[in-house]
């Protein structure tokens, strides 16, 4: 029997488990465009090729506007922006005013775990610059996958989740809590760093 045989066995037993290379925060963040949140997060921006989650206090307080920097760059660079389930229909001159190129915005309607599963493909192919889903059910197991799709695919993965969710643990390497009154952001998990001990002022428009 062959070495890697041998480990290929050991590993899918979960005898021996499998070690992730080590990133420089440089490489491996990108701008948010919101200077305020780049300098509060370690390396900068956004963890690329991971999961960040966004907890909601209710929709249209500015979930898609804390995005909209990054996908316009993304979509102006020809990189596939997708939208799994998304709650309302995106209002196209709203997108375009942002900067995105809607030429390279996919939208894909799907319920339950028809959307986490879309979502995880999508990031896994490696076709995206970044995949967002609004996922009103997920367990620790699905967003787990999420992530490791994530990291498969080097693909920027967001969620939206009810802020409720905040109290309950998850793989994320980032959670974000946007709350409308006041109007602020607060970090309250970010892999490599701490989180800021006060809420960001986040003002939207």
């Amino acid at each position: 029997m062959s070495s890697v045989v041998a480990l290929d066995r050991l590993i899918d037993a979960r005898r021996v488990w499998r070690g992730q290379a080590v990133s420089s925060p440089s490489s491996a963040n990108i701008s948010t465009g919101h200077p305020f949140l780049d300098a509060a997060l370690p390396g900068g921006g956004w963890p690329t090729a991971a999961l960040s989650e966004i907890l909601t206090s209710a929709p249209g307080i500015g979930e898609l506007s804390l995005l909209w920097p990054t996908l316009a760059s993304l979509s102006s660079a020809g990189e596939r922006v997708v939208l799994v389930s998304p709650p309302h229909l995106p209002y196209p001159q709203a997108w375009i005013q942002a900067g995105v190129d809607l030429r390279h915005l996919s939208i894909i309607q799907a319920n339950g775990r028809d959307a986490l599963w879309a979502a995880e493909q999508c990031l896994r192919s490696g076709s995206c610059g970044a995949v967002l889903c609004w996922l009103r059910q997920a367990d620790d197991r699905s967003l787990r996958r999420l992530q490791v799709a994530a990291g498969t695919g080097q693909t920027l993965a967001f969620a939206y989740r009810p802020q409720t969710e905040a109290a309950n643990p998850s793989p994320a390497a980032l959670r974000l809590v946007l709350e409308g009154q006041p109007a602020q952001l607060r970090v309250i998990k970010c892999k490599g760093g701490f989180p800021p001990a006060q809420p960001l002022a986040f003002a939207w428009h």
